[in-house]
């Protein structure tokens, strides 16, 4: 029989569960942020998958997952990881490399729901709802609030980085938007570990393909970027892929979806304190516009 100290201390570490995952997500772009300057972008996520992969597949074996039921949802899953894998973290760690702020890429990419819920009625035949067109006109008029003038194709630069950094992380928040949809639609019934498992393969194939191509995968191994590298090997790319696990089995997804809108200021926070990453006045406000228009707009999806 549960004691009720028991009973209370089970309810405030599930209570506690969801923003110690998003806190521990928010770490990755400050993880890019330190682990970049010692190696290229392809080359350091390479790195990352093989070491992931070595530990997350015997691990599929230790915890008795099953493995995707056909070879057709094999392969829509490795479609998806490109997308959400690949085309999201190569082009975040990308831009960053090129020197996008960690703060303003999380905010950028941080619009996905936002774009998810919208491309949902085209793409799936849901209906946008008013709230959501609200929403979208919010993150939109949020993000040029952010951006403002620095836009301008003349300028071709804001803090440091180019419109090439901008680009890149744009194709970031296309795939993790497009791959959400594609696995929404076709992943249904995804075990997520060993669904997993064939997302990262795909995406780390790709990638090491790109550092064969289009880099020179020179890696300086500072105690900096070991540190980094276990880091988001052991705590973004495995526990929190286990954290996820534990909330989803416990119905607390729901609150982990709502506490992504926090990833941005998060970020924020720990790229100033860190690298000193600032932004002025109108970028914060414009910060804080765009996650309310997030925030309606996947709930608004949510709601039907």
């Amino acid at each position: 029989m549960t004691s009720p100290a028991n009973s209370r201390l089970d309810a405030a570490l599930l209570a506690g569960m969801p923003v110690l995952f998003v806190a521990l997500w928010s770490t990755g772009f400050i993880g890019a942020k330190f682990g970049l300057p010692h190696a290229e972008p392809f080359t350091f996520l390479s790195i990352r998958f093989v070491l992931t992969l070595a530990l997350l597949i015997p691990l599929v074996k230790v915890m008795g997952g099953t493995w995707p039921s056909s070879w057709r949802l094999r392969g829509h899953i490795a479609v998806s990881g490109l997308l959400v894998h690949a085309a999201y973290l190569g082009g975040v760690f990308y831009g960053i490399y090129l020197g996008m702020p960690a703060g303003l890429t999380a905010l950028l990419v941080g619009l996905q729901p936002l774009l998810t819920a919208t491309l949902a009625g085209p793409l799936l035949g849901e209906r946008i709802s008013a709230v959501q067109w609200l929403g979208l006109a919010l993150g939109l008029a949020g993000i040029t609030l952010v951006l403002g003038s620095k836009l301008d194709p003349s300028t071709a630069s804001f803090q440091g980085f180019g419109l090439a950094a901008l680009a890149c992380v744009l194709v970031a928040l296309a795939g993790i938007t497009l791959g959400t949809l594609y696995q929404k639609r076709f992943c249904t019934g995804m075990p997520l570990l060993s669904g997993t498992v064939v997302q990262y393969l795909a995406a780390g194939m790709l990638l090491g393909l790109g550092a064969l191509l289009l880099e020179e995968r020179h890696v300086e191994w500072t105690p900096t970027f070991i540190l980094t590298l276990g880091w988001l090997v052991l705590v973004l790319s495995i526990a929190a892929i286990l954290l996820l696990m534990a909330l989803i089995r416990r119905g607390e997804a729901s609150r982990v979806a709502s506490l992504f809108y926090l990833v941005p200021p998060v970020t924020a926070l720990q790229a100033w304190w860190l690298f000193d990453e600032r932004l002025p006045p109108a970028a914060l406000v414009g910060m804080a516009i765009t996650i309310v228009g997030v925030v309606l707009a996947a709930r608004g999806q949510a709601r039907r």
